[in-house]
């Protein structure tokens, strides 16, 4: 049974300019939290059928090690992202992730980021710089969320409500990348404009 409090809604917007945004953001009296480093690792099954099915199963390792699953809402909304979230914090990375590839679940896919977290009220503000570019994520109830865009000036029309793996994918295709996993050490040898890519990413 889900809990009550599973269902997350965000959006994203791609930050040309990351200072004064960050500026803003705290203008606003948001709250700074913590900056930290994040390795994740997406894991699938024997038959390659979570990312099919909308299921991530991962294990995130940045001053805390979490297993999350996502899966999709009972209805889909072209507007925000929306997923259903469960997280259970755990002592030991490799244990978790033994146990997952005992259970016959396999790391498919790894990728990095730096988070930078902000409140405001209900309102998480998030700064994530991916090794194609810098966003800042929008997480709390859809009126906050429209709020919050409001007051630092963001075009909702730009918004993104695809995730970072499926942002990386269409890169991939693109460029035609001999990498799966979004770390930094495989982009500091391949320079993506991700601004060009941002007319295909915009929800509209």
């Amino acid at each position: 049974m889900l809990l009550d409090n599973s269902l997350e809604i965000e959006v994203k917007f791609h930050l040309p300019e990351v200072a004064s945004t960050r500026n803003l953001i705290l203008s606003l009296g948001a709250t700074p939290c913590s900056r930290v480093f994040e390795t994740n690792t997406r894991f699938e099954d024997g038959a390659k059928s979570l990312k099919d099915q909308g299921i991530l199963v991962r294990l995130r390792k940045d001053d805390r090690i979490r297993l999350t699953f996502k899966s999709l809402p009972p209805a889909l909304d072209e507007d925000f992202k929306i997923h259903r979230e469960l997280e259970v914090q755990v002592d030991d990375f490799e244990t978790c992730r033994a146990i997952l590839e005992g259970l016959g679940f396999y790391p498919a896919q790894t990728y990095e980021k730096w988070r930078e977290t902000f409140t405001l009220r209900d309102t998480k503000l998030l700064i994530d710089t991916m090794p194609y570019g810098v966003f800042l994520e929008i997480e709390g109830q859809k009126s906050g969320i429209r709020n919050m865009a409001n007051q630092l000036a963001l075009k909702w029309k730009e918004r993104i409500v695809l995730n970072y793996l499926e942002i990386f994918e269409i890169i991939r295709r693109k460029e035609a990348l001999p990498f799966n996993d979004v770390t930094f050490h495989n982009f500091d040898r391949t320079r993506v404009d991700i601004e060009t890519y941002l007319p295909i990413l915009y929800a509209g």
